[in-house]
């Protein structure tokens, strides 16, 4: 009798064991709220600053309205396209057995997790992928424009690459490694801004004209809710509260810290000083390389990621403005898409196990080696930057010959906040 009702006692905790992880659940939930926490108001605030006073507002409003039309977009289709079977062309797209979130219940199970809150943690990742764009095209593009781009490059570029990589896509599939989003999020993002700045053409009195940010204290506020949000963002990515997410959480830490210092040393060395702007823009550079990687290596691995990382994308920064002469107005290709890129090579080296202190946690095919590896990363690397690059110029051109995608010369000259939104920044 007595081992009857052990056994009784016990099938709570079975239950648990195969469905429902209440642990999983609550560090989920406070995950998906710090990855918006890092959108709303981190990278407004980041971005806000960096622009001139007659711009903040216009900055402000679009990454607010973006948080809206693309929570829409995936409640509608985004998330189902992203994360369901796609039958026969699952390779390449899911399918829409979960639009408006059809058939997710509050019993409805993603593993350990509700799905509803998959569903939301993965909404706050499709939030931030376009926001970061707006960096490239600031003080420059109308607001109109800019919303209809938004939403039709979360369905066209964000969507078909989340599935490609974390819906079961082709890329999957060969085993491609981005944890929690150096190709999905960052190559993506990069990309479709260098792409962007070209097609809308620099800002007035680019390069000649000195374009500082009008409030650095803004800026290094929003920056340090990016450093916080981002735990959320790498850690998250774990689906679960785990080994991984904490090891996420530490190489995450290590990569942006190593990175502040790695870029503000370059700029000592480059112009004689080192700057608030250089170690936020340094702690960035860290946090966007380490992200593919964070869930496949280890502390002394994420400190050649980010060390790395700060040298490599200062002198992205330096060749992208300086030698081409690209408006990339905030640095997006050269600090996330570079970034990006360089954090989904590594995480091809860095996952081995075989190089002592620099060790990771193996290949996603057991008879995978380092250059197998490495040639699947590459693949993801040139695939997605080619396929964003392309579908970026389609739809921008596309949109352009409905509307002006850039505001007229003498909007430009007098801002935006009041050009399209009649409202100042400050009333001093």
């Amino acid at each position: 009798m007595k081992k009857i009702l052990i056994a009784l006692l016990m099938l709570p905790s079975l239950a648990l064991a195969d469905g429902l992880d209440k642990g999983d659940s609550a560090w989920i939930l406070t995950a998906t709220a710090l990855v918006l926490f890092m959108t709303l108001p981190g990278l407004s605030l980041f971005y806000g600053g960096l622009v001139r006073s007659k711009n903040v507002l216009s900055v402000l409003m679009q990454c607010f309205a973006i948080t809206c039309a693309v929570s829409l977009v995936w409640l509608i289709a985004g998330y189902s396209l992203a994360f369901s079977d796609g039958g026969s062309a699952n390779a390449w797209i899911g399918g829409l057995q979960h639009v408006f979130f059809d058939g997710i219940t509050r019993e409805t199970l993603e593993g350990t997790l509700p799905k509803s809150l998959h569903g939301l943690f993965q909404m706050t990742f499709a939030i931030i992928t376009p926001a970061l764009i707006i960096g490239a095209f600031a003080e420059r593009m109308r607001f109109g424009p800019m919303l209809v781009f938004s939403v039709l490059w979360l369905l066209a570029v964000y969507i078909p690459v989340c599935h490609w990589v974390w819906g079961g896509g082709w890329l999957a599939e060969l085993g491609v490694y981005d944890f929690a989003g150096g190709i999905v999020v960052h190559i993506t993002a990069g990309v479709a801004a260098l792409v962007a700045a070209k097609v809308l053409g620099n800002r007035k009195g680019f390069p000649n004209q000195g374009m500082m940010p009008h409030n650095m204290t803004m800026t290094v506020t929003g920056a340090g809710m990016l450093w916080v949000g981002w735990f959320g963002f790498n850690g998250g990515s774990a689906l679960a509260a785990n080994g991984d997410a904490a090891m996420a959480m530490l190489v995450t830490h290590i990569s942006a810290a190593a990175a502040s210092l790695a870029w503000i040393t370059m700029e000592w060395k480059k112009f004689g000083k080192p700057s608030a702007l250089g170690i936020v823009t340094g702690m960035v550079a860290g946090l966007g390389t380490i992200t593919p990687a964070s869930g496949f290596v280890g502390p002394a691995a994420a400190l050649v990621i980010g060390l790395t990382a700060g040298v490599v994308c200062f002198y992205a920064v330096i060749f992208i403005k300086h030698k081409l002469k690209i408006d990339d107005s905030l640095d997006v290709f050269p600090v996330h898409g570079v970034g990006g890129i360089l954090g989904t090579l590594f995480a091809g080296v860095f996952a081995s196990t075989e190089l002592g202190l620099f060790s990771g946690y193996g290949f996603a095919k057991a008879e995978y080696t380092m250059m197998d590896q490495l040639g699947v990363q590459a693949l993801g690397v040139v695939s997605t930057f080619a396929y964003t690059a392309i579908i970026t110029w389609a739809l921008l051109k596309l949109i352009g010959l409905f509307a002006n995608l850039r505001v007229e010369s003498d909007e430009e000259t007098q801002g935006l906040d009041i050009a399209l939104h009649e409202e100042r920044g400050y009333d001093l």
